[in-house]
């Protein structure tokens, strides 16, 4: 089994509730930041229509679709991921052993999306919302079968 060096998560927090809405485990950088990305665009996309079918690529499931009550949030979402700096400073931040965090709000229901990228084992450990700790896989958790 290959090492999963890396993990991202997006949950959405409302009500004082925090739900998981997916996440990943993978052994590189890059492939969080383009998950964390594609989950962005698909979120934003999903504004006011159905999602995009999920991913083929690393079997990855996509997150569960959020609903949101204005335009902030998506635009946030776009912005972010249509952001050539802002995508170097994540992949810096992950290179670097920190968290890649960007959280968007929908002011009209006080709902907060929250995307994180992490390298396993950082310190500080893993924002709150991931089930269990650590993701299926990772190399905290070997898988269930």
């Amino acid at each position: 089994m290959r090492d999963l060096d890396y993990v991202a998560a997006v949950t959405a927090t409302g009500g004082g509730r925090t739900v998981w809405l997916g996440g990943i485990a993978v052994p590189h950088r890059r492939l969080v930041l383009r998950w964390l990305r594609r989950q962005a665009l698909r979120l934003a996309d999903g504004h006011g229509r159905s999602l995009p079918p999920g991913s083929p690529w690393l079997r990855a499931r996509d997150v569960r679709p959020v609903t949101f009550h204005g335009t902030d949030a998506p635009e946030g979402l776009r912005a972010w991921a249509g952001d050539e700096g802002l995508q170097d400073e994540a992949i810096c931040a992950l290179e670097s052993g920190r968290l890649a965090l960007l959280t968007v709000v929908d002011p009209a229901v006080g709902l907060r999306v929250t995307l994180v990228g992490c390298p396993v084992g950082a310190p500080g450990g893993w924002p709150v919302g991931w089930p269990g700790g650590w993701p299926v896989g990772s190399a905290h958790q070997p898988p269930p079968y």
